[in-house]
Order: C-alpha cells, then sequence, then structure tokens
C-alpha cells in the first residue's frame, strides 16, 4: 500500500507513526510545507510546499500512484484537497471542502447544528454590524466572541477569561468585524473535553476523550495557543467525566454527522473532533474541527492498536461498522515543548538536544501502545544532523502509563532530562494537583442543579 499523508505538524507525525505501524508495511508519501524530520524519516518521498495547492497534491499523488490520502490540518481541507484527491481517484481520510464548513465556517456550523434540531448549541447570533452585535453582547451580558472564519484555534476570547468585561467584548467584536463576521455566544461554564472520531459519512469509531490546556502557562493563564498538552485517562472516560454525559456528546456526534447529507449533498469521511464543555445541563458544543487535534492526536494514537491502514480503508469504504477500532487502556500525559517567548516572541534557531535514550523514542513504526515514552516532533527543522526551534510548538512528549500519574512523570522526566534547548513547557500538564482541580470543579457545578 501506497499511503500519501499532508501536513507536517505533530499531530501528522502522530498520524505517520500510526500508519508505519501497520503489519501491512506501507510506503509513505508526504506533503508539507516545511519539513518535520520525523515525518521525514518515515517516508519514501516527501515534496515541500504548498499543503493547500490541491492541484499539486493531487499530481503529487498521482505520479506516487497513491492508494490512500490522510489529510491532517484544517487549511488544506478548507483548500478543497480531499476533493482533488477524490477526483484523482485517490481516496481520502479528510472531508470534502463542504463538510470541512464545519469547522472553517464558525456561522455556518451553528446555523447547521440549529437547523437540524441537533443538541449542544448556546445561544448565539452572527454579525456583520458593529452596534447590532454590541447590542446582543449587553443582552447576554456574559459572552464568548469568535471570529467566523479559521484562526488556528486562537481566535476565541471569552468573557471572565481573556475578555475582562463587556466593553472588552465589544472592543474584540470591533476588531473582528474589520476582517471577519462575528460569532457572539452565550459563555458556557464547565469544563472542557475533546471527543474524537473516525467517521466514514455513517459510522463513528470514537477515541478516548482528552482534556487540551490552550492557555501558554501553568495555571491556565497567559495568551491562548494551539494547545501546550493534553491528557487522557486509562479507558475512554476522563475522572470529571460519566458515563452518561459521555454518551450525550456521543449522540451529539452522531447526529451531526446524519445531517451532512442533506446539507451538503457529501458525507463526512475523516476525522471528526468535536470540542465540548461540560455544564450543569450536561455537554455543550464549543466548537466542531474536521481533523484530529494537535496535541490530542498524540495523546490518542499513541494507543490506537487497530492497523491504521485498515481504518483509513474503512473510512473511506464506508465499512467501520465492520472494523473493531480499539485503543490501549493506558492513560498518556502530551506536554508540548515550545521556544522561549512561545507564543508572542518565540525564540527561533535555537538548538534542540534529544538525548541518545530520548532519540529511540521518537516516534516511528517501533513505538506504539507498548511504549512507555513517545515523542513526537512538531515545528522544527534540521540542519547538519542537529533539531532547531521555528516560531511554533517544537516537541510533543508523550508519557503511557497504567495511570495519569505515571504518564506524567514519564513526560515529565523526558523535559527535565532527555530534551535540552531554550524551551519552556507547563509543568501542571497532567499531574494529580490539576487532575484533582477539574474534578472539584465539576463536582461544585453538578451542586448547583
Amino acid at each position: 500500500m501506497k499511503i500519501l499523508l499532508v501536513g507536517g505538524g505533530g499531530r501528522e507525525h502522530a498520524i505517520a507513526a500510526a500508519v508505519k505501524r501497520s503489519p501491512q508495511n506501507p510506503l509513505l508519501y508526504t506533503v508539507m510545507s516545511k519539513m518535520n524530520p520525523g515525518i521525514a524519516a518515515l517516508s519514501e518521498d516527501v515534496l515541500i510546499g504548498d499543503e493547500k495547492d490541491a492541484a499539486a497534491v493531487a499530481a503529487f499523488a498521482e505520479k506516487n500512484g497513491i492508494d490512500l490520502a490522510f489529510i491532517g490540518p484544517e487549511a488544506p481541507l478548507s483548500a478543497g484537497v480531499s476533493d482533488a484527491l477524490w477526483n484523482a481517484g485517490v481516496p481520502a481520510v479528510g472531508p470534502k471542502k463542504d463538510c470541512a464548513r464545519i469547522e472553517t465556517d464558525k456561522a455556518w456550523a451553528r446555523k447547521f447544528i440549529e437547523k437540524n434540531g441537533i443538541d449542544g448549541n448556546p445561544e448565539y447570533a452572527v454579525f456583520t454590524d458593529y452596534e447590532e452585535a454590541a447590542a446582543f453582547i449587553d443582552k447576554l451580558k456574559d459572552v464568548a466572541v469568535k471570529p467566523a472564519g479559521l484562526t488556528g484555534g486562537k481566535g476565541v476570547k471569552v468573557m471572565g477569561d481573556q475578555l475582562p468585561d463587556i466593553a472588552a467584548a465589544k472592543e474584540y467584536t470591533k476588531e473582528v468585524l474589520k476582517g471577519d463576521s462575528v460569532v457572539i455566544e452565550e459563555r458556557f461554564i464547565g469544563e472542557e473535553f475533546t471527543l474524537q472520531a473516525f467517521v466514514d459519512g455513517k459510522n463513528l469509531a470514537f477515541c478516548p476523550t482528552a482534556q487540551d490546556h490552550k492557555r501558554a502557562y501553568e495555571g491556565d493563564v497567559g495568551p491562548n495557543t494551539g494547545g501546550m498538552g493534553a491528557y487522557t485517562n486509562a479507558g475512554a472516560l476522563l475522572p470529571f467525566l460519566t458515563e452518561e454525559e459521555y454518551e450525550t456528546a456521543k449522540r451529539i456526534m452522531k447526529e451531526t454527522v446524519a445531517a451532512f447529507p442533506k446539507e451538503t449533498g457529501e458525507e463526512f469521511k475523516g476525522m471528526l473532533y468535536g470540542q465540548f464543555i461540560l455544564t450543569k445541563r450536561g455537554p455543550k458544543l464549543i466548537e466542531y474541527n474536521a481533523r484530529f487535534g494537535d496535541p490530542e492526536a498524540m495523546n490518542v494514537l499513541s494507543l490506537l492498536e487497530t492497523d491504521m491502514v485498515e481504518i483509513m480503508k474503512a473510512v473511506t469504504t464506508g465499512t467501520l461498522d465492520q472494523l473493531e477500532v480499539e485503543f490501549s487502556k493506558k492513560a498518556t500525559v502530551c506536554k508540548y515543548a515550545v521556544p522561549a517567548g512561545y507564543p508572542d516572541e518565540p525564540k527561533k534557531d535555537a538548538e534542540i538536544e534529544v538525548s541518545a535514550d530520548a532519540g529511540a523514542a521518537i516516534a516511528s513504526e517501533k513505538t506504539g501502545p507498548n511504549s512507555d515514552l513517545i515523542i513526537y516532533y512538531s515545528s522544527v527543522y534540521e540542519k547538519d544532523g542537529k533539531i532547531f526551534t521555528t516560531g511554533s510548538r517544537s516537541v510533543g512528549v508523550v508519557g503511557l502509563a497504567e495511570t495519569i500519574e505515571e504518564a506524567e512523570k514519564i513526560a515529565q522526566n523526558a523535559l527535565d532530562n532527555q530534551i535540552k534547548g531554550d524551551l519552556f513547557f507547563r509543568r501542571d500538564v497532567g499531574t494529580n494537583a490539576l487532575v484533582q482541580k477539574r474534578i472539584d470543579h465539576m463536582n461544585e457545578i453538578r451542586s448547583e442543579k
């Protein structure tokens, strides 16, 4: 089998390693905008170019006789790369452009959910006029402000968090409206969690739930980032999540998938990522993504036991219901090492040194659920056999163990002793104190009913 991967970040390194673990010994070909040394080491051939250039991606696939493709990031999906691959006779894991709107157009997504009677929406409205938006903010009083388009996970601002008061919410709304329409929503209060699923158009195979940490600094403060780390529990449920709440989130995602054909004329085939918040009224939907999360892909794909190539076949042929997609029952903690000064003034071109022991843990066909440590390269580059930072997240370090506590210690030990450079990371991701804080917060919210 010849597999094409589009994308070059930490998420895609996790996808590449999962593909290469397949007992079918597939050959991997990759299109990425910058050379990721971890992915390059697993690839037969690499095209360094624009991941959004649908014609170039399709031509590379045809030249190499690709059998199946996996599209990692959101930007190529928005640009119609999946459509181009299917048109070239290459089945792709990644929704076509019209279905990817569930992520790429937040206004469309809210209307889609509302129109199809799916649970989880907040009270919301979409605006192009500032005065109307300001009046709606005055009405709701406690809001989230979202640019309608793609922002790389950094555009959403919430009152009581990045926005201290109504005046700040209005000011940010004015800023967004200079280049985009704006979605104003009621602010949900609770604990966020991520539920991801492989989708074949009708059937969903769910991954373990994860919790991402967007804020740059410990204690959930500082600017938003693409994600500083995430953890999963042993099994499907995070420690603060009940079986009933989990089933509600799954039902919302199943109803969403069922609604795509009548709305777009296309089935959703790829990864659907539900970003939920657990409130006193149960799980509510913050947003959907049309691809794996980053870092959450590193957590769940480290645990994947089922042949990734078989999953890709099932997604593209609509036969996921005939395949048991299984994950190890271990817990994981992923911590991102990022350049000093990230995200506002990241230090670029700083060398990263990975010890010989940790080097053996760099994600490949040899790593997986039986590992206790897996290291994924993200936005780094290699020169003269050395690894250097760019301006974005550098290295994802995943600990795997029987408990979150043990997994956190494995990840933190690697960051402290096996990876050197002008880097920083959040020590609190996956710690007992942080996880207990989440449990206590949800117990407090549930007691308010």
